[in-house]
């Protein structure tokens, strides 16, 4: 499997609750899910380019939004993972830069969402001399996405992603279980669903393994 398709399938930060983020957020993160989580693998790359234009589009208006910022690099990041090959990592870098970007303008947004997301782009993308992957600093980041949302599903899952990449094994599981018993999203009932379904399917290739 890709790294690019590994990434997409981890799945990019669906977290939030509607009401902690400006409204031209919300049509964004309801996108998102549908492409992310219900068209065919054919379709998502089209998908995601057509919805990180209204990012764009969004973000021209508030450039110093850290939400946008953050949703705009999490659709150029899934529109990499849907596009796969070394092509997609002109969009990692652009959304590693936005989400440095928010992190200057808001460290805690959306639940310090910034460090979540950018640190998951740390471990999954190559690292040098193709790309900027560096371990060390994933875990850095991802620690402190967890200070932030200590039982948030998606710090809590890809720390577990991270932990199962570093083969830590315990650890990875339970992570995995807290991000399970997470609160349902009541706003978000698509992105809860494909989150569990991943968590699953990492709690099985542990005890598989």
């Amino acid at each position: 499997m890709s790294i690019w398709v590994r990434y997409l399938l981890a799945g990019l930060l669906a977290t939030f609750s509607l009401s902690t983020f400006a409204a031209d957020i919300a049509p964004l993160q309801k996108r998102w899910a549908e492409i992310q989580y219900q068209l065919p693998e054919n379709q998502k790359a089209d998908a995601f380019e057509a919805l990180a234009a209204e990012a764009e589009q969004a973000l021209a208006q508030e450039p110093d939004s850290a939400p946008l910022l953050i949703w705009r690099g999490i659709i150029l990041s899934s529109w990499a993972g849907a596009e796969g090959g070394l092509g997609a990592l002109g969009k990692v870098k652009e959304a590693k830069s936005l989400f440095e970007h928010a992190l200057q303008v808001d460290p805690q947004a959306l639940q310090g969402s910034a460090y979540t997301s950018l640190g998951a782009l740390y471990y999954q993308v190559p690292g040098w001399p193709i790309g900027f992957g560096d371990d060390e600093q994933a875990e850095t980041l991802l620690q402190q996405a967890l200070v932030l949302n200590p039982d948030g599903i998606d710090s809590n899952f890809f720390w577990a992603d991270y932990l199962i990449d570093q083969k830590r094994y315990a650890e990875a599981r339970s992570a995995l279980l807290k991000a399970q018993g997470a609160a349902p999203r009541p706003d978000r009932p698509l992105a809860d669903e494909g989150r569990q379904a991943e968590i699953r399917a990492r709690l099985d290739k542990i005890a598989n393994r």
